[in-house]
């Protein structure tokens, strides 16, 4: 299954950990969500789209930097 690794530079805090994993979890094909305030990152599993992963950000003073995408093992 696939994984994506985002940074999310203005996640600094529980309240924006709670939004963005909110944001993620709308997002079709996603299965799990791990998000991470102090190193500012998200780790997603499921069978979705990067794009529509990326495309949940529009809007939002939230903006992903894509790290890695790789395949669960």
């Amino acid at each position: 299954m696939p994984v994506l690794r985002l940074h999310i530079g203005a996640m600094g805090c529980r309240r924006c950990v709670r939004e963005v994993s909110a944001l993620l979890r709308d997002v079709a094909g996603v299965r799990l969500v791990t998000a991470e305030a102090r190193g500012k990152t998200v780790t997603i599993v499921g069978e979705m789209m990067t794009e529509q992963v990326l495309a949940a950000f529009g809007g939002t003073p939230y903006r992903p930097r894509l790290i890695e995408v790789a395949a669960e093992d």
